[in-house]
Protein backbone atom coordinates (compact mmCIF):
# COMPACT_ATOMS: atom_id res chain seq x y z
CA UNK A 1 0.00 0.00 0.00
CA UNK A 2 1.55 3.43 -0.63
CA UNK A 3 2.36 5.86 1.78
CA UNK A 4 -0.48 8.27 1.85
CA UNK A 5 -3.90 5.53 1.39
CA UNK A 6 -6.62 5.73 3.11
CA UNK A 7 -7.68 2.24 2.34
CA UNK A 8 -7.09 1.06 5.57
CA UNK A 9 -9.39 3.01 7.77
CA UNK A 10 -13.30 2.51 8.18
CA UNK A 11 -16.04 4.48 6.52
CA UNK A 12 -16.99 6.02 9.83
CA UNK A 13 -13.30 7.34 10.18
CA UNK A 14 -13.37 8.34 6.94
CA UNK A 15 -16.37 10.66 7.49
CA UNK A 16 -15.02 11.14 10.63
CA UNK A 17 -12.10 12.97 8.89
CA UNK A 18 -14.42 14.72 6.27
CA UNK A 19 -16.16 16.65 9.00
CA UNK A 20 -13.08 18.05 10.92
CA UNK A 21 -11.38 18.76 7.70
CA UNK A 22 -14.93 20.79 6.74
CA UNK A 23 -14.44 22.86 9.91
CA UNK A 24 -11.39 23.63 9.96
CA UNK A 25 -11.29 24.73 6.29
CA UNK A 26 -14.52 26.64 7.73
CA UNK A 27 -12.20 28.46 10.03
CA UNK A 28 -9.99 29.33 7.46
CA UNK A 29 -7.09 26.98 7.56
CA UNK A 30 -5.95 25.87 3.92
CA UNK A 31 -6.93 22.45 2.63
CA UNK A 32 -4.04 20.79 2.98
CA UNK A 33 -3.27 21.84 6.20
CA UNK A 34 -6.70 21.37 7.11
CA UNK A 35 -6.61 17.53 5.77
CA UNK A 36 -3.44 16.88 7.26
CA UNK A 37 -4.93 17.80 10.91
CA UNK A 38 -8.18 16.08 10.36
CA UNK A 39 -6.46 12.84 9.93
CA UNK A 40 -4.07 13.39 12.58
CA UNK A 41 -7.16 13.94 14.96
CA UNK A 42 -8.71 10.78 13.61
CA UNK A 43 -5.18 8.70 14.36
CA UNK A 44 -5.10 9.93 17.68
CA UNK A 45 -8.71 9.40 18.51
CA UNK A 46 -8.95 5.57 17.10
CA UNK A 47 -5.92 4.76 16.82
CA UNK A 48 -5.35 4.64 12.89
CA UNK A 49 -6.59 2.55 10.58
CA UNK A 50 -7.47 -1.32 10.51
CA UNK A 51 -4.80 -3.78 11.54
CA UNK A 52 -4.08 -6.86 10.39
CA UNK A 53 -4.50 -9.39 13.37
CA UNK A 54 -2.80 -12.85 14.44
CA UNK A 55 0.76 -11.89 14.01
CA UNK A 56 1.96 -11.80 17.20
CA UNK A 57 2.51 -13.97 20.00
CA UNK A 58 -0.38 -15.71 21.92
CA UNK A 59 -1.20 -15.29 25.71
CA UNK A 60 0.07 -18.23 28.06
CA UNK A 61 -2.55 -19.32 30.16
Amino acid sequence: MPRGSKDKYTDKQKRMAEHIEESYEDKGVSTKEAERRAWATVNKETGGGKKKGGSGRKKST
